[in-house]
Formats: structure tokens, sequence, C-alpha cells
């Protein structure tokens, strides 16, 4: 009887983060993970930890946590934690020098033992940090997403919800652009039951949920004070891999490489996109007003500031 060769899915970065979307990925039994980590002995708990749990939970997937990059060979997504969190009152744009150097070391040595897979960036600022696993992985733009206007769609989608007092399964959200203080929401593309927000709620209170949603990762900074959100990125990461291992071809807001959609060439912006076996396999496009394009236009200059800046 021959063996059923699971899926691979490496996790770079054992932090919070990477342990959590290591930890969601097990549970649902999507693929065998790989927890890599450069701090000797961390990601090898972590993963005795959770694979203790496993008699519990009832998950017969398999959980190594390594510091040897042979170990993550042949996987089919690689997910990009790596990195220093952000601290209260440290912009996205303070943490880029760093960060972009962790990335490339991470990504060049992951990316030699996998060359088939697919990147997914969680790393901050991550628009910027998908332009650095880019170049330095090599991959078509097909195999190189950032995971950010899933989260962010969540949050937007999480504030409806209990601005409105219902189900968050019935609530849908499209937040476009750069992650961080210039994202998108479009009020007009998110509703309740199919019903748009706009015909639920005011002006004012729209704008006050756009708001908060553009600053949803520094509040929880705030209020954590130590560090920055994991829940709901680890989340947004599994939901990710999800469709690309199961290829169930979602639509789903992330962080592409545009080659002329939306009028941007050569930039990592956030758009539906339609997420496959093969990776990023569409960009969709749909129809913005005046204002939204104006709103995603100023997004992508400041993406493009952010890679100048790094190049530079």
């Amino acid at each position: 009887m021959s063996k059923v060769l699971r899926r691979k899915v490496t996790v770079i970065g054992a932090g919070n983060v990477g342990a959590t979307t290591a930890q969601r990925i097990i549970e649902t039994g999507l693929a065998d993970v790989v927890l890599v980590d450069i701090v000797e002995g961390l990601p090898q708990g972590k993963a005795l930890d959770l694979a203790e749990a496993a008699p519990v939970v009832g998950y017969d997937v398999k959980i190594t946590g390594t510091n040897d990059y042979a170990d993550t060979a042949g996987s089919k997504i690689i997910v990009v934690t790596s990195g220093l969190a952000r601290q209260p009152g440290m912009s996205r744009d303070d943490l880029m020098a760093k960060n972009a150097g962790i990335v490339a070391s991470v990504v060049k040595q992951a990316a030699a033992v996998s060359p088939n897979a697919i990147i997914i960036v969680v790393t901050n600022p991550l628009d910027a940090m998908c332009h650095v696993a880019m170049q330095t992985s090599g991959f078509p733009r097909e195999r190189v997403i950032g995971m950010a206007g899933v989260l962010d769609s969540a949050r937007f989608r999480h504030f409806i919800a209990a601005e409105l007092d219902v189900s968050v399964r019935d609530v849908r959200a499209f937040v476009l652009g750069g992650h961080g203080d210039t994202m998108v929401p479009l009020p007009r593309h998110s509703t309740v039951g199919g019903v748009p927000i706009t015909e639920l709620m005011s002006e004012d209170r729209i704008a006050a949920l756009v708001d908060r949603t553009r600053n949803g990762g520094a509040e929880v900074v705030a209020l954590l004070k130590t560090g920055s959100a994991y829940y709901a990125p680890a989340a947004s990461v599994v939901e990710m891999a999800e469709s690309i291992l199961l290829d169930r071809r979602r639509i789903l807001p992330c962080a592409a490489y545009l080659q002329g959609e939306y009028g941007y060439d050569g930039l990592f912006v956030g758009v539906p996109v339609v997420l496959g076996d093969g990776g990023m396999e569409k960009v969709i496009e749909i129809s913005l007003t005046v204002d939204e394009k104006a709103a995603l236009d100023h997004s992508a200059a400041a993406v493009r500031e952010l890679v100048e800046k790094l190049s530079a």
C-alpha cells in the first residue's frame, strides 16, 4: 500500500504569529508543518508542545521544529513571519530596514530548498517585504503574495458586525491598498446578508469604522504594550493557505504584484485575487469611483515610497 505524501507548509518565525499559524494549520489537518527559527530550542519546544496536544485535539499531521532549512525542503507554502514586532509609537516604516535584512536572509534559505513553493509574506511593513521576498527568491509574481487584505477585511467585518449587532458570518467586506494607515476600505462593496452597509448605517458611523480599521493593528499594539496582534493575522494566513492547498480558488484580498492592473505596474498593492493551487491565479479588477481610485492612488504612492527607500 503506497504511502500518501502530505503537503508541507513551512512557517518561518516561531514567535506569536508563526506559532499560532502553525497551530491553526495542524489543527485543521491541512498539511504537515515545519516551524523554523534562528533561536535554538524555540521552534523545537513549541513544536513538541503542539505535538503533545495532538492526542487531545485529534490531528494526525506532523509538526517539526528546527533551526535547519534543510528540514523545510519540498514545501508547498512558505509563510514568512520572522522579523521585529512593532512596538508602541513605532511606525511600520521604522521597521523596514531591519526587517528587510531578516526577510531577505530567510527567503534565500527557504527558496533554495523549495524552489516551487508559494510564499505568503506576513512580516511588516508588509507591502515592502513582499518586494524583498520576490527579489530574493526570484519567484514569479503568482508565487509571492502578502497577507494584508484578509486581515484588514476581517477587522472591518468585526467592527461592522459589532456595530449592527449581527453575526460576523453574514458580513462581507473589502479592503484594498497598502497594509497600514493608507488602506482603502470599500463600504460600497461591504455587505451584511447581501445588503450594502451604506443602507444600514450613517456615513458618520461608516467613517468611524473605516478609521478604526485603518488603525486596527496600532489599537492592538497600544493595548498589549509589549507586542502586536497574532490571533487574527494567523487566522488570515490559514484562510489563504487553505484556498491554495485545497485549490478552492477563493477570491480574497491580498497584496499582489501588479503589472498594469488598476493602473499600477511593478508594485505590490492589496487587491482581490483568485487563490488556488498555483498561488495568485488571477487579479480581479473592480470598478472604482473617483474618490476610491484617488484613495487607492494615495495608498499605492505610499507603498512606492517605501520601496524606493528600500532600494536607495
